[in-house]
């Protein structure tokens, strides 16, 4: 029997992308930015118009994607859905090109049972073939032909539409509640 599909986004949904912005720019301005002040926006949104460029600075640095922290309990779940469902990687990574080789090396390193050829980098997540979809992001689970899962964000606090998960504890329990996937 063929396994279902599940795409996985890395940034923000795998990799603590917000945490990285929060960490180099709180120590580039000496503020206190906090996760909790992002509820319903972008940082882009709560900085300073001239701070903006530094935002995307970190990104197009060389060590930004390297540097991310892995998401609690990431790395037990995706082991554990192996065993019930094909797994990718699929992250947005062609606004920022740099980022192919060093989130290459951080999947590596802190995912090393998935297959690098299960990692798919493009910028239209439309043309993904799965079941489903696990991202913070809605617009591409809006373009989705599959199920999408929206991963809790501070972005997209105040979204609606999808089914939601708050952590990986319940990216778990929402694909192998006794075996089987809730279906919405």
């Amino acid at each position: 029997m063929k396994k279902e599909r599940i795409c996985v986004d890395m940034d923000d949904t795998m990799a603590d992308t917000v945490g990285e912005h929060l960490v180099r720019y709180n120590a580039e301005y000496g503020a206190s930015v906090t996760k909790a002040d992002l509820h319903g926006k972008w940082l882009w949104d709560h900085v300073p118009a001239g701070h903006r460029d530094a935002l995307e600075g970190y990104m197009r640095s060389d060590d930004f994607f390297e540097e991310l922290a892995v998401m609690p309990d990431c790395v037990r779940v995706l082991e554990r859905l192996q065993g019930h469902y094909e797994i990718f990687v699929a992250t947005a990574a062609m606004e920022f090109p740099n980022s192919f080789a060093s989130k290459y090396r951080w999947l590596q390193k802190n995912f090393p049972f998935i297959h690098r050829r299960q990692y798919v980098y493009c910028g239209d997540k439309s043309i993904l073939h799965a079941d489903y979809l696990v991202d913070d992001m809605p617009r591409y689970l809006q373009s989705f032909s599959g199920q999408g899962v929206l991963f809790s964000s501070p972005h997209n606090a105040l979204v609606t539409g999808y089914p939601r998960v708050e952590s990986w504890g319940e990216v778990e329990e929402y694909f192998l509640p006794e075996g089987h996937p809730i279906k919405t």
